[in-house]
């Protein structure tokens, strides 16, 4: 699943084009790494994001099939 749906569907992010301009900008670091709206997530991938001075840390532990999955399901805080 791509970055900026899964975003959404996991509800870290209200919408995808919100999660687009903060992957575009790059703000979303995955593994380390500066990545696209477009990269494919896999479980284990370490997320952060930043907006303004706060920094959002997880793990990815599932991949939701569809929309309104609890959060808690889908991540694990780091």
């Amino acid at each position: 699943m791509r970055l900026d749906k899964f975003l959404k569907m996991s509800r870290v992010i209200k919408r995808r084009t919100v999660a687009n301009d903060a992957a575009d900008n790059g703000r979303i670091i995955v593994n380390g790494k500066v990545v696209k709206p477009s990269y494919e997530v896999k479980i284990g991938d370490v997320v952060e994001i930043k907006f303004g001075d706060k920094v959002s840390k997880f793990e990815i532990i599932n991949i939701p099939k569809t929309q309104g999955k609890n959060i808690s399901e889908s991540i694990k805080l780091l």
